[in-house]
């Protein structure tokens, strides 16, 4: 009781002490000349634009960003839009901020210059020099270390980078340090894969350079023999490459010694979630189309043991991994060793009637076409299958999924299952319980 009676009048104390400052910095008048003439708000970093009117950095460049070319008070036309550092106004705030610390005012920090346009230009041009000379690894990895420095310090930075074509540099200077073979300059190609991925989401121009030949076999590379942040970078840098879906690059990954191998290790023994999501995403978009090249995709990763590990993934795993393992699956059993080796494993029915109405709307569709494709689609139909179905519930979960609703494709498949199903119910007796703890509902 004492304790908390203690504890009661601390609280209060603090309060009321919070409750004098506010009014103390409503009685402070802020000097006018301190204030930004857009947000009207104290200064924290202040830049004075060619026409000499000053304002916060952050308001005066989300006009600029905005597409404004003109000064907000005079409506001049800018003849630059670089704002420059105004550091006597910031250092006259800064003295206000110490003389009236009493009022509950603190002393704004002294912000970061971040890089301007001809500044990263001249990184950017540096870079590519280093790259083009014998000697210049060294002072080209310095540089790739600068560069991605500056990117983290503010999102200011990674958008002057990236407007000024710091990807495609990157990924042409990646290109030509992976056509030096046999010998890897891995320390400078490690520095320019984590920037990279910093840079992320990239231009369609950088995603060509980086799905080229030569650049496909330095990330497979570092796939098998690199660090783990490096492993963990390049299949980033893939999952985006993939997404283009253009079947020369899926041919061309296929031809590399140990790509497929190496992506199904990941999964397999993940270094993080960011990375297994990335695998799985890189995979799901080399099966999931009807070219050729998808095709062999599919037959590889099945005789890999893709199936029989994404089943047992699927046993226990969150949402988001759940939904990507099934639309790999729905994908692989496209093809008839995929469907085959499904078949065969003793868990691939049972786990997928479970995530029926468990996980989410996606991972529902994705579970009733695996089943349509292991089942209904096939020509030559193991009534074994579908007793096992029938077991676990199949019939009981199928015809609660049209009762709630769902789409069209899925009610069709639904229901073309439930047909099949109904000729073998005489037969089978289901030997688990319908559980609607976990059921989804869409409406």
């Amino acid at each position: 009781m004492i304790s908390t009676w203690r504890k009661r009048r601390s609280a209060r104390k603090s309060t009321s002490k919070k409750q004098i400052e506010e009014k103390s910095m409503e009685l402070l008048m802020i000097p006018s000349q301190f204030k930004c003439p857009i947000s009207l708000d104290l200064m924290k970093d202040p830049v004075t634009l060619s026409t000499g009117i000053t304002y916060d950095r952050v308001s005066i460049e989300t006009w600029i960003e905005s597409g404004n070319q003109t000064c907000p008070l005079t409506k001049k036309v800018l003849k630059t839009l670089e704002p420059i550092p105004n550091h006597t106004m910031r250092k006259m705030i800064q003295e206000w901020c110490v003389e009236n610390k009493d009022h509950g005012i603190e002393r704004i920090p002294t912000p970061k210059i971040p890089v301007t346009s001809d500044e990263v230009t001249e990184i950017l041009r540096n870079i590519e020099s280093c790259c083009k000379s014998q000697q210049g690894s060294e002072s080209g990895r310095e540089l790739v270390m600068k560069m991605r420095k500056m990117i983290k310090e503010s999102a200011r930075n990674k958008r002057c980078f990236v407007a000024n074509g710091a990807g495609k540099i990157l990924s042409s200077t990646l290109l030509g340090f992976s056509e030096k073979l046999p010998v890897y300059d891995v320390e400078t190609m490690e520095e320019i894969l984590s920037t990279l991925t910093i840079l992320l989401p990239l231009d369609g121009e950088s995603k060509s350079i980086l799905g080229s030949k030569s650049s496909l076999n330095c990330m497979v590379w570092f796939l098998k023999c690199g660090s783990l942040s490096s492993r963990r970078n390049s299949v980033l840098l893939l999952k985006e490459i993939m997404r283009m879906e253009e079947t020369w690059r899926v041919e061309e990954f296929l031809k590399i010694d140990g790509a497929l191998e190496s992506l199904v290790k990941l999964v397999k023994e993940p270094i993080c979630p960011t990375t297994t999501k990335a695998s799985l995403l890189t995979i799901y978009h080399m099966v999931n189309s009807s070219q050729l090249s998808n095709v062999k995709a599919r037959n590889k990763f099945a005789d890999l043991g893709l199936v029989e590990l994404l089943i047992e993934i699927l046993v226990d795993c969150e949402k988001s991994i759940c939904e990507k393992a099934l639309g790999i699956l729905v994908g692989i059993c496209n093809s008839d060793v995929g469907r085959k080796r499904a078949n065969s494993y003793a868990l691939t029915i049972p786990v997928l009637i479970k995530k029926l109405l468990r996980v989410s709307d996606l991972a529902t569709e994705f579970s009733v076409s695996i089943l349509w494709k292991l089942i209904g689609k096939n020509d030559k139909r193991d009534n074994v299958v579908l007793i096992e179905a029938l077991q676990v519930g199949a019939f009981q979960k199928l015809l609660l999924l049209i009762q709630v609703g769902c789409s069209e494709n899925t009610k069709e498949k639904a229901s073309e299952l439930l047909k099949l199903l109904n000729l073998h119910r005489g037969g089978a007796e289901c030997i688990d319980s319908l559980d609607l703890k976990n059921l989804k509902r869409p409406f």
